[in-house]
């Protein structure tokens, strides 16, 4: 048996976070990618909350399920109520689940102010709902709702409430540190007395508003708890749960805990919940994010090379991620040879052109250019400096033009382009939707008859970032273009006075990018 398991609630709990939203299909699919990964317990939703989370459990017992176990979450019966009238506690049931997790009240000031009941009809209802359960052979796991709250008040009936669950037959009761504002060394202290005094492992389930969801799950662990639960990349209420993606690798790595067959599957479990939530990857997520194993000062990256783990805490293979050197005002030659031979290129240190290229980049990032997330532009750099290419083409003259029909309500913009390709005079006109949208769409025009495949490429992202915001209007802006060509996708950027011209420079290398690295030509 584990030694610790792994509860996810990010199909639940994660979706109370603002802006997380999940359909019953991307349900089914996060479901099945935990399984795959080998979390031990899925939290599939609320049945009877919405319809929704009922749509998804009628659905996910027509699935097979290789691992994980299906949960419904729930609360105990109704104050005044029997359990079996209770229809909340039906529609627990009705999901067919082998597993329920009910949710009960443990400080007394929510017993007495939110439920209006006594604390010894709370007592009953936690009692009857769990035996009643285990009566229908479900396994039960029971969650004591701000149970170190209530701890710090009123010590005594917080541990009544446990031992109320685990005498009526909860497989396991799982402490909740529901407010987040509790720190490490208290979830120990208090975590040790709850398995005194119900004799047995507990859960841990904590929230992330004081910046300590994962020490705090970890500090429960390391005091007797035998669970932990929590969300991919800490979703959840208010500013999160512990993120359960961070803890997965800290149990692994740090404490030799076997908690998951395939480590190395962690980053691209994160991505993908991520990808199906619409949000935006954290680049500085332990171990999973861009940045975790990024490296941007001289020095570190001159050690790393010599010796990785002189600034990596461990592999990043662990982990699925890689190591990532970047090129900035802050990098030395060893920046360079090493960004040089990933993309294919050869430099020896102390080599005229790589302390050509380093110059080059410095000068160019005082200006306003940023290279860490613009390699493509970087690739083209070195080409130039390494006389590895021949410009495929040559800016001679470009301009843009608005137009405003008032009546018809239509707007749209003019661009022209004079360019020299292989030695030819070409111009062309073309109409788009802004600036950015003409002047890609006449670059273009201008190139298909040399390299068709130009049309194949898109532009999938356009970021703008004021540089010295304080010049106001003045400021220096720099944009940066995404583009793709079917699985492939490249970065490039343009800094200018003029936003116009910060696209285009940033637009010409990300054509030149593709031309040179595809058989588009």
């Amino acid at each position: 048996m584990k030694q610790v398991t792994l509860y996810d609630t990010t199909l639940r709990d994660g979706t109370q976070g603002t802006g997380i939203n999940f359909s019953v299909t991307d349900k089914l699919r996060v479901a099945h990618k935990l399984d795959d990964f080998g979390i031990d317990y899925i939290e599939g939703g609320w049945p009877g909350s919405n319809p929704r989370d009922e749509q998804f459990f009628a659905e996910a017992a027509t699935h097979t399920w290789k691992h994980a176990k299906l949960t419904a979450f729930g609360m105990t019966r109704r104050g005044g109520l029997k359990v079996e009238d209770d229809a909340q506690v039906a529609k627990l049931l009705a999901a067919n689940t082998p597993g329920i997790c009910v949710v009960g009240k443990t400080w007394p000031l929510h017993v007495t102010e939110v439920f209006r009941v006594t604390l010894e009809e709370n007592l009953a209802m936690i009692a009857d709902t769990v035996r009643y359960l285990k009566s229908k052979d479900r396994e039960v796991l029971y969650d004591a709702e701000h149970f170190f709250d209530s701890y710090r008040e009123d010590p005594e009936y917080s541990l009544a409430t446990i031992k109320a669950a685990k005498d009526a037959g909860a497989d396991l009761v799982v402490l909740c540190e529901t407010n987040g504002g509790a720190m490490p060394e208290f979830i120990y202290e208090v975590t040790q007395k709850a398995v005194v005094h119900i004799g047995c492992g507990v859960g841990i389930h904590t929230h992330n508003d004081g910046g300590v969801g994962v020490a705090n799950a970890l500090a429960a662990v390391r005091a007797g708890a035998v669970q932990v639960q929590g969300t991919i990349n800490g979703y959840g209420e208010r500013v999160g749960n512990c993120n359960l993606t961070t803890i997965i690798a800290n149990l692994q790595l740090k404490y030799d805990l076997s908690v998951v067959p395939d480590l190395t599957k962690l980053r691209e479990l994160a991505l993908f919940v991520d990808e199906l939530a619409n949000v935006t990857p954290d680049i500085r997520a332990p171990y999973v994010g861009r940045a975790a194993f990024t490296h941007k000062g001289g020095l570190h990256v001159h050690a790393v090379q010599k010796l990785a783990r002189t600034y990596e805490h461990v592999s990043p293979a662990l982990v699925g991620n890689e190591q990532v050197i970047v090129i900035s005002d802050m990098s030395g030659q060893s920046n360079v040879l090493v960004k040089a031979e990933k993309l294919g290129y050869k430099l020896d240190k102390g080599a005229p052109q790589a302390a050509a290229v380093l110059a080059e980049v410095k000068r160019l990032e005082s200006e306003g250019y940023e290279f860490e997330a613009a390699e493509a532009s970087f690739d083209l750099l070195l080409r130039r400096h390494l006389s590895k290419a021949k410009p495929l083409f040559q800016t001679l003259e470009y301009e843009c033009s608005y137009r405003l029909d008032v009546e018809r309500g239509y707007e749209s913009c003019l661009a022209t382009v004079k360019l020299n390709v292989d030695g030819e005079i070409v111009i062309t006109v073309a109409e788009g939707d802004g600036p950015v949208n003409a002047l890609d769409g006449a670059l273009r025009k201008a190139l298909v008859g040399r390299y068709s495949g130009v049309l194949e490429m898109a532009l999938s992202d356009y970021k703008v970032r004021i540089i010295d915001g304080h010049m106001g209007t003045a400021a220096k802006t720099r944009v940066l273009i995404d583009s793709s060509h079917g699985a492939s996708n490249w970065s490039t950027v343009g800094v200018s006075f003029n936003i116009i011209d910060a696209s285009w420079r940033a637009l010409t290398d990300s054509v030149e990018y593709f031309l040179l690295t595809s058989a588009a030509s």
